[in-house]
């Protein structure tokens, strides 16, 4: 966990960011908990996946997510995302839910989402490591001033992406993003607690699209 390995184009936008005082607090902090053999999510080589996967200059969408998944072998590095093999999350059945009303796509059998991110869906949590069982435990040591660069880079640096932010907590997140440049999709969380006070039938996966085709981008292919 000491170094954090950064796909190119990231790197040239963020290799300042990385140097700074709070990310090398940052980096003493999960060493420190490795020492103390504390089983930390994802694994260290999947804690920046999403950048990874998803290149700056190839990002057209960003769902905004909050802390990894806590339980054993869930958390990859990409926000609602559990890897092939792992029981889906109650919040992704109903992201999978959705995505069958509104698009007609059936519901696969797995949760992963990387075909999403190799298409430029940039699936970024806003914390991006977590203690096993114990959601939050990683809040407020870094992460989070990092991950607010990215979208700040990502606001100022690129045009007509869009937005999807599901709770108040992304959208506090995301709430310096200028609507004039970008399409902001907003919804509750597609958690059980809150689906059913307007996320379904919120539509996002189409709206997506349709703003991404009136700009001349090629849409996303949301069957995972």
């Amino acid at each position: 966990m000491r170094d954090f390995k950064l796909e190119k184009s990231w790197k040239e936008l963020l290799g300042s960011e990385l140097k700074k005082t709070y990310m090398s607090d940052l980096r003493t902090f999960l060493v420190q908990e490795e020492k103390a053999q504390k089983t930390v999510y994802p694994q260290s080589q999947d804690i920046l996946a999403a950048l990874n996967l998803t290149p700056f200059d190839q990002v057209k969408v960003v769902i905004l997510g909050q802390d990894p998944y806590h339980g054993p072998n869930q958390a990859h590095g990409l926000c609602f995302s559990v890897k092939p093999g792992v029981k889906i999350p109650p919040s992704l059945v109903n992201i999978f839910k959705e995505l069958k009303d509104d698009l007609g796509i059936t519901p696969p059998i797995h949760g992963c989402l990387d075909a999403w991110g190799k298409q430029g869906v940039l699936l970024l949590n806003n914390v991006l490591t977590v203690e096993d069982g114990k959601a939050g435990s990683h809040h407020l040591k870094g992460w989070e001033q990092f991950t607010d660069k990215i979208i700040e880079l990502l606001n100022e640096k690129k045009e007509n992406l869009v937005f999807i932010l599901w709770g108040s907590p992304a959208q506090k997140k995301a709430q310096k993003v200028d609507s004039k440049k970008h399409f902001i999709i907003k919804s509750v969380h597609p958690s059980p607690l809150s689906s059913y006070r307007g996320f379904f039938g919120s539509k996002p996966f189409s709206q997506t699209n349709t703003y991404l085709n009136s700009k001349g981008i090629k849409p996303i292919n949301w069957s995972p």
